[in-house]
């Protein structure tokens, strides 16, 4: 295994001060792609992602994540939607409620692990009003807004966040 790839995920940390600057398309487009390459049940990829680059706009998904204004200060906000009908065409209602949520959440792992590798600041922000959300992207009802994403050059924590100890939430039988 790659060092490299187990130092991201175990350095990554959440940023939440962002100094301006943009992201180039190449960078836009890499991140893309990582959020795609997620696991998804049946390979159903049942997703969608929208960046958000208008300045206003992003003030108002920020207003929508409870006043949390960084959000707005990033070059960029990624808003990742699930699209239940997708899944629940394969798995029911179990694609619909679980399966949908848990691919999405790999594809936004992959976002927060890929823009820490180009050396940008990320935030997985789950707190927001769903319909303001929807409302202020024109989101269509077949897709469900469950992660809000902000991307952009930041001041990354350089104090980790403490961890549970490995005893306290694992225990292998056999």
């Amino acid at each position: 295994m790659e060092e490299s790839i187990i130092k991201a995920i175990m350095n990554r940390s959440s940023c939440r001060e962002f100094v301006g600057g943009e992201i180039p398309d190449e960078d836009i487009s890499t991140l893309f792609k990582a959020m795609s390459s997620a696991p998804s049940a049946g390979n159903l990829q049942p997703w969608f992602f929208y960046v958000v680059k208008i300045t206003d706009v992003k003030e108002t998904i920020a207003k929508a994540a409870y006043g949390q204004k960084f959000i707005a200060d990033a070059a960029v906000v990624f808003v990742i939607c699930a699209m239940p009908a997708k899944c629940a065409q394969m798995y029911g209602k179990r694609g619909s409620e679980l399966y949908c949520l848990q691919d999405t959440a790999a594809a936004v792992e992959n976002l927060l692990i890929a823009a820490d590798a180009l050396d940008y600041g990320a935030c997985w922000v789950g707190a927001f009003d769903e319909e303001l959300v929807r409302k202020a992207l024109a989101i269509e009802q077949d897709k469900r807004p469950v992660a809000i994403v902000p991307v952009g050059s930041g001041i990354k924590s350089a104090q980790q966040t403490p961890r549970s100890n490995i005893s306290d939430i694992c225990k292998t039988i056999g």
